[in-house]
């Protein structure tokens, strides 16, 4: 059921209308080097199928997954020698994003000289792992997974054309719908269950009981290496601060069921315990380590319940940036050159000739005092009545607020 005209792709449209780069390219007007990016079955190697018959070119394909430098320059070679002859070459390298930095350097002279023009296709960001050189040297266009409606007319159409099922299976609405959602915007995902629960069928209908029992579950987007991985996680981190639980269980769920490492999730649990909620709740730092500890001692699947309860206390808990704008107000200070001498009084004694030099002199000990907290300077001279801790109304930090007020106030004396 591949396409064999520009006319049987479906989606893509922001890249194939009228005069845009990908089309004249496949028409064989166009002269760039292009990377096409985007998630499985969305048409990367099909609009590559299209190009070898359509610019009048000679094609030449390469794979990552086998293709190393030989391979490379042995194509480059041969297009050099063509050029002489006024043709062109166009290469395409599938999962380009699995080429090693010195295998696309190897690209570079003959894309840039125009000895071939490149198409590569990956499913990972090329601002991620595709070299910065040749990055610059070409267009990347990004494909977009197929919307519902285009993954229906797909399957309406291989279950009809003579090259797919040719009417010979009665599909029922249904089963189109829980193909459809599986599917992921993946035409091939989509048309693999479609033949999977026909072949399946012994009485030529297929429902959406049969599809079910052929296709166990819905494909995942994600990859632990690539922008989805960053996307993914930074949409659970913004949803733990917004406090949206619901959210962030679905990102966690997605994270787990694509294989994300979950020394990976406990991390950023830990992190976020103190970044997003800090002092409004102590207490969800010591879930979310409790959390971590379950990870690295039990391990998954059972962990991903420790690792739910940890996301629901983060969402759920009263939130609170005043842990790290504190220590992120301290650190500008130290990088601002703040870092004066430390009081003689506080300085280490435990040592021989360390009175005569002043220091722990006059060091007066809080316990000895009937409230545990007296006066006294503790931070550098030129710090003495800097605030970097602001503690919110929210949770804990209600109580808190008012007792760094007056601890603040006894300690400097007022």
């Amino acid at each position: 059921m591949r396409p064999r005209t520009l006319d049987e792709v479906v989606g893509q449209q922001h890249l194939l209308g009228p005069g845009s780069p990908l089309r004249r390219l496949v028409e064989g007007s166009g002269a760039a080097s292009v990377l096409l990016f985007g998630p499985p079955g969305t048409g990367k190697t099909t609009l590559a199928s299209l190009l070898s018959q359509a610019t009048g070119r000679r094609f030449e394909a390469l794979s990552a997954l086998s293709a190393g430098v030989k391979e490379v320059r042995g194509v480059i070679d041969l297009a050099r020698r063509r050029l002489v002859h006024g043709e062109q070459t166009v290469l395409f390298i599938d999962e380009v994003h699995r080429f090693s930095k010195t295998q696309q350097d190897a690209l570079l002279a003959a894309v840039e000289n125009r000895i071939v023009l490149l198409v590569g296709a990956t499913t990972e960001n090329p601002s991620f792992s595709v070299v910065s050189a040749l990055l610059s040297r070409s267009l990347v266009l990004q494909l977009k997974s197929l919307t519902e409606d285009e993954i229906r007319a797909v399957l309406k159409r291989a279950a009809a054309d003579p090259r797919g099922l040719a009417g010979e299976y009665e599909i029922a609405d249904a089963a189109y719908d829980h193909i459809v959602r599986i599917a992921g915007g993946d035409a091939r995902r989509a048309l693999t269950a479609l033949e999977a629960s026909a072949e399946a069928s012994l009485d030529g209908k297929v429902g959406v009981e049969l599809v079910e029992a052929s296709v166990d579950k819905a494909a995942v987007r994600y990859d632990r290496a690539g922008d989805q991985h960053y996307d993914v996680i930074s949409a659970f981190i913004k949803s733990l601060r917004g406090s949206d639980v619901d959210a962030a269980l679905h990102y966690l769920a997605r994270m787990i069921s694509a294989g994300e490492d979950p020394r990976f999730i406990a991390r950023r649990l830990m992190i976020q315990a103190s970044e997003e909620v800090g002092m409004a709740d102590p207490t969800a730092l010591q879930t979310a380590v409790a959390a971590a500890q379950v990870v690295q001692l039990v391990g998954l699947p059972e962990a991903q319940l420790a690792l739910a309860q940890a996301t629901i206390h983060i969402a759920t808990a009263p939130k609170s940036g005043a842990v790290i704008k504190g220590i992120g107000a301290a650190m500008a200070d130290i990088s601002a050159g703040k870092a004066g001498a430390v009081p003689p009084h506080l300085r280490d004694g435990h040592y021989a000739g360390a009175a005569a030099l002043g220091n722990a002199q006059g060091y007066r000990y809080p316990h000895d005092h009937p409230d545990g907290v007296l006066a006294q300077q503790y931070p550098p001279d030129e710090l003495v009545g800097t605030d970097y801790y602001h503690p919110t109304d929210h949770g804990y930090e209600r109580e808190v607020g008012p007792r760094v007020v007056k601890l603040r106030r006894i300690v400097r004396g007022r």
